[in-house]
Protein backbone atom coordinates (compact mmCIF):
# COMPACT_ATOMS: atom_id res chain seq x y z
CA UNK A 1 0.00 0.00 0.00
CA UNK A 2 2.90 2.36 0.63
CA UNK A 3 4.11 2.25 -2.99
CA UNK A 4 0.56 2.70 -4.24
CA UNK A 5 0.00 5.74 -2.04
CA UNK A 6 3.25 7.30 -3.23
CA UNK A 7 2.22 6.91 -6.85
CA UNK A 8 -1.20 8.40 -6.27
CA UNK A 9 0.27 11.33 -4.36
CA UNK A 10 2.33 12.27 -7.40
CA UNK A 11 -0.58 12.42 -9.83
CA UNK A 12 -2.67 15.52 -10.51
CA UNK A 13 -4.14 15.03 -13.99
CA UNK A 14 -5.18 11.91 -15.92
CA UNK A 15 -6.70 11.55 -19.36
CA UNK A 16 -9.30 8.82 -19.79
CA UNK A 17 -9.64 7.16 -23.19
CA UNK A 18 -12.60 5.03 -24.24
CA UNK A 19 -11.53 2.01 -26.32
CA UNK A 20 -14.97 2.02 -27.98
CA UNK A 21 -14.35 5.49 -29.44
CA UNK A 22 -12.20 6.49 -32.40
CA UNK A 23 -9.14 8.68 -31.89
CA UNK A 24 -6.63 9.62 -34.57
CA UNK A 25 -2.93 8.87 -34.20
CA UNK A 26 -2.25 12.60 -34.15
CA UNK A 27 -4.68 13.24 -31.29
CA UNK A 28 -3.46 10.18 -29.39
CA UNK A 29 0.12 11.37 -29.65
CA UNK A 30 -0.92 14.82 -28.44
CA UNK A 31 -2.69 13.32 -25.42
CA UNK A 32 0.29 11.13 -24.50
CA UNK A 33 2.78 13.99 -24.92
CA UNK A 34 0.64 16.57 -23.10
CA UNK A 35 2.31 16.20 -19.71
CA UNK A 36 -0.62 14.34 -18.14
CA UNK A 37 0.43 11.92 -15.41
CA UNK A 38 -1.22 8.78 -16.77
CA UNK A 39 -3.77 7.38 -19.21
CA UNK A 40 -6.81 5.42 -18.08
CA UNK A 41 -8.34 3.10 -20.65
CA UNK A 42 -11.94 2.38 -19.76
CA UNK A 43 -15.60 2.88 -20.56
CA UNK A 44 -19.09 1.59 -19.93
CA UNK A 45 -20.34 -0.17 -23.04
CA UNK A 46 -18.94 -1.90 -26.14
CA UNK A 47 -15.67 -2.55 -24.30
CA UNK A 48 -13.88 -5.44 -26.01
CA UNK A 49 -10.49 -7.07 -25.59
CA UNK A 50 -9.61 -6.16 -29.18
CA UNK A 51 -10.45 -2.51 -28.56
CA UNK A 52 -8.44 -2.38 -25.35
CA UNK A 53 -5.41 -4.10 -26.89
CA UNK A 54 -5.48 -1.90 -29.98
CA UNK A 55 -5.45 1.29 -27.92
CA UNK A 56 -2.78 -0.04 -25.54
CA UNK A 57 -0.51 -1.08 -28.41
CA UNK A 58 -0.89 2.29 -30.13
CA UNK A 59 0.15 4.05 -26.92
CA UNK A 60 3.02 1.68 -26.12
CA UNK A 61 4.40 1.93 -29.65
CA UNK A 62 5.63 5.49 -29.17
CA UNK A 63 5.14 6.53 -25.55
CA UNK A 64 6.32 5.67 -22.04
CA UNK A 65 3.36 7.17 -20.17
CA UNK A 66 1.84 5.01 -17.37
CA UNK A 67 -1.22 3.10 -18.62
CA UNK A 68 -4.12 2.08 -16.39
CA UNK A 69 -6.89 -0.36 -17.25
CA UNK A 70 -10.14 0.44 -15.49
CA UNK A 71 -11.79 -2.94 -15.20
CA UNK A 72 -15.41 -2.78 -16.36
CA UNK A 73 -15.55 -5.96 -18.45
CA UNK A 74 -13.84 -9.14 -17.28
CA UNK A 75 -13.39 -10.29 -20.87
CA UNK A 76 -11.33 -7.18 -21.64
CA UNK A 77 -8.77 -7.87 -18.90
CA UNK A 78 -5.28 -8.31 -20.27
CA UNK A 79 -1.70 -8.12 -19.03
CA UNK A 80 0.55 -5.28 -20.09
CA UNK A 81 -0.83 -2.39 -18.05
CA UNK A 82 1.13 -0.58 -15.36
CA UNK A 83 -1.90 -0.36 -13.06
CA UNK A 84 -5.40 -1.80 -12.80
CA UNK A 85 -8.26 0.22 -11.32
CA UNK A 86 -11.19 -1.84 -10.03
CA UNK A 87 -14.32 0.25 -9.37
CA UNK A 88 -16.59 -0.50 -6.44
CA UNK A 89 -19.80 1.42 -7.12
CA UNK A 90 -20.86 2.52 -3.66
CA UNK A 91 -24.25 3.97 -4.66
CA UNK A 92 -25.34 0.97 -6.70
CA UNK A 93 -28.53 -0.71 -5.53
CA UNK A 94 -26.95 -4.08 -6.23
CA UNK A 95 -24.21 -5.82 -4.25
CA UNK A 96 -23.08 -7.15 -7.63
CA UNK A 97 -21.41 -3.86 -8.56
CA UNK A 98 -20.03 -3.27 -5.11
CA UNK A 99 -18.40 -6.65 -4.53
CA UNK A 100 -19.42 -9.59 -6.75
CA UNK A 101 -18.00 -8.37 -10.07
CA UNK A 102 -14.74 -7.47 -8.35
CA UNK A 103 -14.57 -10.82 -6.60
CA UNK A 104 -15.10 -12.71 -9.86
CA UNK A 105 -12.49 -10.65 -11.71
CA UNK A 106 -9.85 -11.34 -9.06
CA UNK A 107 -10.79 -15.02 -8.83
CA UNK A 108 -10.44 -15.59 -12.57
CA UNK A 109 -7.75 -13.14 -13.61
CA UNK A 110 -5.45 -12.55 -10.64
CA UNK A 111 -2.68 -14.38 -12.53
CA UNK A 112 -2.73 -11.57 -15.10
CA UNK A 113 -2.25 -8.87 -12.49
CA UNK A 114 0.16 -8.41 -9.63
CA UNK A 115 -1.62 -7.15 -6.54
CA UNK A 116 0.95 -4.39 -6.13
CA UNK A 117 -0.47 -2.93 -9.35
CA UNK A 118 -4.14 -2.94 -8.33
CA UNK A 119 -6.09 0.00 -6.94
CA UNK A 120 -9.66 -0.36 -5.74
CA UNK A 121 -11.77 2.75 -6.34
CA UNK A 122 -14.78 3.72 -4.31
CA UNK A 123 -17.01 5.09 -7.06
CA UNK A 124 -19.94 7.45 -6.49
CA UNK A 125 -21.82 8.14 -9.75
CA UNK A 126 -23.78 11.40 -9.62
CA UNK A 127 -25.29 11.80 -13.09
CA UNK A 128 -28.64 10.07 -13.53
CA UNK A 129 -28.38 10.38 -17.32
CA UNK A 130 -25.02 8.65 -17.52
CA UNK A 131 -24.75 5.17 -19.02
CA UNK A 132 -22.68 4.06 -16.05
CA UNK A 133 -25.41 5.20 -13.63
CA UNK A 134 -28.01 3.07 -15.42
CA UNK A 135 -25.72 0.14 -16.13
CA UNK A 136 -24.77 -0.28 -12.46
CA UNK A 137 -28.34 0.39 -11.25
CA UNK A 138 -27.46 3.36 -9.05
CA UNK A 139 -29.65 5.56 -6.93
CA UNK A 140 -29.11 9.31 -6.84
CA UNK A 141 -27.46 10.16 -3.51
CA UNK A 142 -27.87 13.51 -1.80
CA UNK A 143 -24.95 15.47 -0.35
CA UNK A 144 -25.16 13.69 3.00
CA UNK A 145 -25.06 10.31 1.24
CA UNK A 146 -21.97 11.29 -0.73
CA UNK A 147 -20.22 12.46 2.41
CA UNK A 148 -21.05 9.19 4.13
CA UNK A 149 -19.72 7.20 1.16
CA UNK A 150 -16.49 9.20 1.30
CA UNK A 151 -16.15 8.43 5.01
CA UNK A 152 -16.79 4.73 4.34
CA UNK A 153 -14.25 4.67 1.51
CA UNK A 154 -11.51 5.84 3.84
CA UNK A 155 -12.47 4.54 7.28
CA UNK A 156 -14.45 1.37 6.56
CA UNK A 157 -12.98 -0.03 3.34
CA UNK A 158 -9.60 1.77 3.50
CA UNK A 159 -9.70 2.39 -0.25
CA UNK A 160 -6.87 4.35 -1.86
CA UNK A 161 -9.27 6.25 -4.15
CA UNK A 162 -12.71 7.85 -3.79
CA UNK A 163 -13.94 8.76 -7.27
CA UNK A 164 -16.66 11.40 -7.61
CA UNK A 165 -17.98 10.65 -11.10
CA UNK A 166 -20.36 12.94 -12.96
CA UNK A 167 -19.73 11.10 -16.24
CA UNK A 168 -20.19 13.71 -18.96
CA UNK A 169 -21.81 16.36 -16.77
CA UNK A 170 -19.95 19.08 -14.90
CA UNK A 171 -20.41 18.58 -11.19
CA UNK A 172 -20.96 20.63 -8.06
CA UNK A 173 -17.70 22.22 -6.83
CA UNK A 174 -19.17 22.85 -3.39
CA UNK A 175 -19.92 19.15 -2.93
CA UNK A 176 -16.44 18.21 -4.12
CA UNK A 177 -14.99 20.71 -1.65
CA UNK A 178 -17.04 19.19 1.18
CA UNK A 179 -15.92 15.68 0.27
CA UNK A 180 -12.28 16.79 0.17
CA UNK A 181 -12.58 17.90 3.79
CA UNK A 182 -13.61 14.40 4.82
CA UNK A 183 -10.72 12.53 3.21
CA UNK A 184 -7.19 12.43 4.60
CA UNK A 185 -5.41 9.32 3.30
CA UNK A 186 -7.81 8.36 0.53
CA UNK A 187 -7.18 10.28 -2.68
CA UNK A 188 -10.12 12.22 -4.15
CA UNK A 189 -10.54 11.75 -7.91
CA UNK A 190 -12.97 13.97 -9.83
CA UNK A 191 -14.28 13.13 -13.28
CA UNK A 192 -17.09 14.51 -15.39
CA UNK A 193 -17.85 17.26 -17.86
CA UNK A 194 -14.54 19.11 -17.79
CA UNK A 195 -14.35 20.94 -21.10
CA UNK A 196 -12.24 24.00 -20.25
CA UNK A 197 -9.09 24.76 -18.33
CA UNK A 198 -11.14 26.98 -16.01
CA UNK A 199 -13.33 24.05 -15.01
CA UNK A 200 -10.27 21.87 -14.50
CA UNK A 201 -8.68 24.46 -12.23
CA UNK A 202 -11.90 24.89 -10.26
CA UNK A 203 -12.17 21.17 -9.49
CA UNK A 204 -8.43 20.79 -8.84
CA UNK A 205 -8.79 23.21 -5.92
CA UNK A 206 -10.50 20.37 -4.07
CA UNK A 207 -9.72 17.10 -5.87
CA UNK A 208 -6.33 15.43 -5.68
CA UNK A 209 -6.63 14.22 -9.27
CA UNK A 210 -8.74 15.57 -12.14
CA UNK A 211 -9.84 13.14 -14.87
CA UNK A 212 -10.54 14.50 -18.35
CA UNK A 213 -12.26 12.24 -20.87
CA UNK A 214 -15.11 13.27 -23.16
CA UNK A 215 -13.58 16.56 -24.26
CA UNK A 216 -10.72 14.63 -25.87
CA UNK A 217 -13.25 13.60 -28.50
CA UNK A 218 -15.20 16.86 -28.71
CA UNK A 219 -12.53 19.57 -28.38
CA UNK A 220 -9.01 18.19 -28.23
CA UNK A 221 -7.36 21.62 -27.97
CA UNK A 222 -9.39 22.56 -24.88
CA UNK A 223 -8.72 19.15 -23.37
CA UNK A 224 -4.97 19.50 -23.81
CA UNK A 225 -5.00 22.89 -22.11
CA UNK A 226 -6.37 21.33 -18.92
CA UNK A 227 -3.04 19.62 -18.23
CA UNK A 228 -0.94 22.74 -17.75
CA UNK A 229 -3.81 24.48 -15.99
CA UNK A 230 -4.07 21.68 -13.41
CA UNK A 231 -0.32 21.27 -12.99
CA UNK A 232 0.08 24.99 -12.31
CA UNK A 233 -2.94 25.26 -9.99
Amino acid sequence: MTNQSNVLNEWKHIFKLDPAKEISDEDLDAVCESGTDAIIIGGTDNITLDGVLDLLHRIRRNHQIPCILEVSEEEALTPGFDYYFIPMVLNSKEKKYMMDVQHQAIKEYSDLMEFSEIFFEGYCILNEEAKAFTYTNCFMPDAADVQAYAYMAEHVFHLPIFYVEYSGKYGDPELVETVSGILDDTQLFYGGGIETKEQAVEMKQYADVVIVGNSIYTNIEEALQTVEAVKNE
